[in-house]
């Protein structure tokens, strides 16, 4: 628990600048309300993986599927979003929690798997 709080406090600056209009340039075609979006390049570039809010299994490690990675994504779900360089959601690699509303054009590491949490 600590670690996770750790985390999203070294990130809070961060997410002010990314999260700001005019900071990056918004990925094209968007992320829909309900949705967290991830993109397998930087700058929302390349194939957009979508994972919608009704059928995410909240606070369960969702690991994206074989051959799919994440360094850009977009968090619309409404609820806090933890991303993981881990397939298996381990918090021995790095891992980051995201507000809803946050646009990260590049994740500082890989992104392998998520937690969609309650609140």
């Amino acid at each position: 628990m600590y670690i996770r709080l750790v985390a999203v406090t070294a990130v809070a600056a961060a997410l002010a600048l990314v999260s700001a209009p005019g900071a990056s340039a918004k990925p094209v075609g968007g992320c829909g309300a309900g949705q967290l979006c991830l993109w397998p390049k930087a700058d929302f570039r390349g194939q957009r993986q979508v994972s919608e809010l009704a059928t995410i299994d909240i606070e369960s490690c969702m690991a994206l599927p074989a051959g799919v990675t994440g360094a850009s994504l977009v968090n619309r779900t409404g609820r806090p979003v933890t991303t993981y360089q881990s397939a298996t959601c381990a918090e021995t690699g790095e891992f980051v929690t995201y507000p809803s509303g946050t646009w990260v054009p590049e994740s500082p590491y890989v992104v392998r798997a998520y937690k969609v949490w309650e609140s």
